[in-house]
């Protein structure tokens, strides 16, 4: 079926008279009706196709589009890098050589998911729970679309495959946190909604927008703090959580995939999580989260639970009768035990306080026992529960409208010069204390200090006295190259995990990021030098015309400026804290060798070797 664009289907608009009253909350409208409609509602002519809801506070909503996701026999390998030469170019050469080693260093493959078969539709939270390496987060990673290589089965969402026009309409919560830590809650929030709602909201209804999420989210009390992190102080485990879901909710995502929300939360804030994510789903949206060991009242919180073992499916269904299936199994607790804790002790061969079936060995506590309980659940998954999965999963068919509407590809919302002033605004102030620190100051007006001293009223009238000005200026370059490149290298390396969840996420283009990367990070670069030289220029008595001193601070700012782009360079090239500074000395070797105060004349084999060995130390 042919993808459309936004422009390419009407805009059907939906008032909140034509929707049921099913008690939902502010976070959004329930979109049954909107299932229901027939597929001639949707007229083929140039038209935004938004679904919008008018709210009892006038603001414009966009309810999330009902999406069906079917997945079935999904298996998933990964390379085993072991004996694998790719990534040593000496490995490399050898195996070029010798045949026999290049047999016995063939890539193998391990398989994580094994066949897995599941759907969830509008209004259902669907579980995923499972030992660690159990393939719960890669299963989940599969389902957005983030995993593409090496990926056997069938994904659909409203019955059509994975496309990029699905990835604005998935939101994906990590398991780790990755929030800009200078940033305060709402201002995290505003940037999320700035840059990703509907350009047909203002700039107010944005704002109240971020204020229905925060106080849905029980945020009010920190949304003036900052986020915070390992160096400084911030808001809560679960306030971090409660503001990654709203950064992902702000856009009334359809399909919300979380991983281990209530990781790290007491029992109260995961308890509070849960209940967030049943609001949510009330709403219209499809919700996948993995867990790892729920409560009670947790558990029984799930619509749906897919159990896995070792990368295989042991039990997919409703929550409320699982226990009844292990139970018909034979498989029953011997004393009072969390359903979460009983299913888990299953899913790992750890039967210690299970009655097991007459049919199994009777050995608790060996490797062989564990084995054989996971092979007979498996096996037992295949011929009662798999077959029926298969025979629903055929039988039900999304809507065509939905069909349609699915494969729309949303535009950006907002211009490219608008991202510009979002994302600038957002990296001058997650920046501003690096900008400003005191230390930078002090190191800058020091050097100049004691570089004015030691070359205090310097003349040029003789040869010595000659070289040692040009001795000075060379110092000055390379002190200005070395800031910039070792303040520059680390930049792209420390961001990578930001900008790979934003780009995931099509939150602006990649050349917004590096634009507004590269002029914040010059305001450093341009300042200091500026007040640097204008406290040496004068001590050291250069000549004293208004042309010289500008050429002068003119040649510097563009020696800086050069090293924060080479920086830069290196830095995205390697993306690696530990290896950005070996490249970054390699290459302030190579300025400091071929900067002509030590060497006028140089071999060209010097810039090969230098290049052969810059890209040895990276590979």
């Amino acid at each position: 079926m042919e993808i459309r664009r936004e422009d390419e289907v009407e805009d059907i608009s939906l008032s909140a008279s034509t929707m049921p009253n099913t008690g939902t909350n502010a976070l959004g409208h329930n979109i049954i009706d909107f299932i229901s409609q027939p597929s001639s509602s949707i007229r083929n002519n140039h038209s935004d196709l938004n679904i919008q809801i008018q709210t009892c506070d006038s603001n414009i909503r966009t309810s999330p589009l009902p999406i069906f996701l079917k997945f079935e026999d999904i298996e998933y390998k990964v390379r085993n890098k072991q004996g694998s030469s790719k990534n040593n170019p000496l490995k490399a050469v050898i195996s070029k050589v010798s045949s026999q080693i290049k047999m016995d260093q063939q890539e193998s493959y391990k398989k994580i998911l094994k066949g897995i078969t599941g759907r969830v539709g509008p209004g259902e939270i669907l579980a995923l729970m499972g030992a660690s390496g159990s393939g719960k987060t890669t299963l989940l990673k599969v389902i957005g679309g983030r995993v593409l290589e090496n990926v056997k089965g069938n994904i659909t969402y409203n019955d059509i495959s994975y496309t990029p026009a699905l990835k604005r309409r998935i939101g994906f919560v990590t398991q780790d946190d990755v929030l800009f830590p200078q940033l305060t809650v709402e201002e995290t929030l505003l940037v999320s909604a700035f840059l990703r709602l509907p350009s047909n909201m203002n700039r107010q209804q944005k704002h109240e927008r971020v204020d229905v999420i925060v106080k849905e989210l029980g945020l009010e009390r920190c949304r003036n703090t900052r986020i915070g992190g390992g160096f400084g102080k911030g808001i809560s485990g679960g306030e971090r959580k409660r503001t990654s879901i709203g950064y992902e909710v702000l856009i009334d995502p359809s399909l919300l995939l979380l991983d281990e929300p209530t990781s790290g939360l007491d029992s109260n804030s995961a308890n509070r999580l849960l209940i967030v994510l049943k609001g949510l789903a009330k709403a219209g949206r499809t919700i996948i989260t993995t867990i790892h060991q729920p409560s009670s009242r947790m558990f029984h919180m799930f619509d749906k639970l897919l159990l896995i073992a070792d990368g295989y499916p042991i039990y997919y269904g409703k929550t409320k009768e699982s226990m009844e299936y292990f139970s018909s199994l034979r498989f029953t607790p011997q004393i009072s035990m969390n359903p979460a804790e009983f299913l888990l002790d299953l899913a790992t061969g750890q039967v210690s306080d299970i009655s097991l079936p007459e049919d199994l060995p009777t050995s608790r506590g060996s490797l062989d026992t564990d084995k054989s309980i996971i092979k007979y659940l498996q096996l037992k998954y295949k011929t009662q529960l798999e077959v029926q999965e298969r025979t629903k999963n055929q039988a039900e068919k999304a809507p065509e409208h939905l069909q349609i509407a699915v494969q729309v590809e949303k535009d950006w919302t907002i211009s490219w010069w608008e991202q510009f002033k979002i994302v600038s605004k957002r990296t001058f102030k997650e920046r501003s204390k690096d900008y400003f620190d005191k230390l930078r100051l002090l190191q800058a007006v020091g050097v100049a200090l004691l570089l004015g001293l030691l070359w205090w009223k310097s003349k040029i009238d003789t040869e010595p006295q000659l070289r040692d000005q040009i001795g000075l200026l060379f110092y000055i370059c390379i002190f200005w190259t070395s800031s910039s490149l070792f303040g520059a290298v680390y930049v792209f390396p420390f961001e990578k995990l930001y900008l790979v969840k934003e780009q995931k996420a099509d939150m602006y283009r990649l050349s917004v990021y590096y634009v507004s990367s590269t002029l914040c990070d010059m305001v450093a670069h341009v300042l200091y030098p500026t007040l640097f030289m204008l406290i040496l220029y004068f001590m050291v008595d250069f000549k004293r015309t208004v042309p010289c001193f500008l050429l002068t601070l003119f040649a510097i700012l563009l020696v800086a400026v050069t090293s924060q782009g080479a920086g830069e360079l290196f830095g995205a090239a390697v993306l690696s804290i530990k290896r950005a500074g070996m490249v970054a000395s390699l290459i302030l070797m190579l300025f400091l060798l071929t900067g002509g105060y030590y060497v006028q004349v140089i071999s060209s084999i010097y810039f090969y070797t230098y290049i052969f060995l810059i890209f040895f130390s990276k590979s």
